[in-house]
């Protein structure tokens, strides 16, 4: 699998700026992009970012997309199934991990007190 993301080598940081929702998120649900060569529309690369919910996000359904993601639960406190209210669900507290393959649906997620996910997606190249 051909990797073009960037050559970056360890530097701090600012944990103040670089913050987007994501497009069709909530606002209270912002993306950091740590490095990205994914190109969604070819079905191509893969991309590593850092995900928050600010304290009560949530998200309404579930998620279904064409790439692996693999989600590190860093800080905070994460439900898995809530409802369309963000309330119940299943709720997880740091380390907890999950890889999901191409075509698993996921969530709807919420957050009690807020939470940062590290989080990998990418494509499937090698039958290219």
């Amino acid at each position: 699998m051909p990797m073009n993301k960037p050559h970056i080598e360890f530097q701090r940081l600012d944990m103040t700026k670089g913050w987007e929702t994501p497009k069709g998120y909530p606002t209270t649900i912002q993306e950091k992009i740590l490095a990205s060569d994914i190109d969604e529309a070819r079905q191509m690369g893969s991309r590593t970012r850092l995900l928050r919910f600010a304290p009560g996000g949530y998200t309404t359904s579930p998620f279904v997309h064409d790439h692996w993601e693999e989600v590190f639960l860093l800080s905070g406190d994460l439900a898995v199934g809530s409802d369309q209210e963000g309330m119940g669900g299943e709720s997880f507290e740091p380390p907890t991990y999950a890889c999901r393959p191409p075509g698993a649906a996921h969530g709807p997620f919420s957050s009690k007190r807020g939470c940062l996910l590290y989080e990998i997606h990418y494509y499937d190249e090698s039958g290219r």
